[in-house]
């Protein structure tokens, strides 16, 4: 058997539950499909309906922040946890949202590329210290955001942020299957730069 193959996930995605299908159409209106994060959660729908709940706020349409630079903010605190499948996840929802893929391609090298901003770089390094542990934001950067970004705004960042900090728990720890979409997306624009999907692989 290939070593990178794992026979079976911890616990299975299960088939969509008809009674949560108004909770699925927010996964799909945000990611275009429903996660296997969520399929493996609706063993608990109470939990299926708070997360839809929460998820809808983040991805408001009427945000202050743009949605696609939430992804990457997402991306960046996902890179920093380790959690490989919402690194994928993240990467593939940037142009879902409309990132151009060369400026996905280059969130890596955010800090001294010419495609981000000197507001993204502020907000992206808050993700990176938000998402490390123990938590390493200071309150030198926490100012250097606020010349940017308003009040408002940092409470949609942070949000972005807390959010995939349960994200990349649930999903590391249930090794979470890889959907096709976010495995091409990894391997096209990540692979490069050290990921892999490892227990994520299907």
């Amino acid at each position: 058997m290939d070593q990178h193959v794992r026979p079976s996930p911890r616990l299975a995605p299960l088939p969509p539950n008809p009674a949560l299908e108004k909770q699925f159409e927010t996964s799909r209106m945000s990611l275009g499909f429903v996660p296997n994060s969520v399929l493996i959660m609706q063993r608990k729908p109470k939990m299926v309906q708070a997360w839809a709940q929460m998820t809808a706020a983040v991805w408001d349409p009427e945000s202050k922040v743009d949605r696609g630079f939430k992804r990457l903010l997402a991306h960046v605190a996902s890179r920093a946890a380790g959690c490989q499948y919402c690194m994928a996840h993240t990467i593939e929802g940037a142009m879902h949202f409309g990132v151009d893929e060369k400026r996905a391609a280059a969130i890596w090298d955010y800090q001294t590329s010419q495609l981000f901003t000197q507001a993204e770089r502020a907000a992206l390094d808050v993700a990176v210290a938000a998402a490390s542990v123990p938590n390493a934001v200071t309150d030198e950067m926490f100012a250097q955001m606020s010349k940017h970004w308003t009040e408002e705004q940092i409470v949609e960042i942070v949000g972005v942020i807390a959010l995939f900090g349960f994200l990349n728990r649930w999903n590391d720890t249930m090794g979470t299957p890889l959907e096709d979409g976010p495995l091409a997306a990894g391997e096209r624009l990540l692979a490069g730069r050290g990921w892999t999907p490892g227990k994520h692989r299907r």
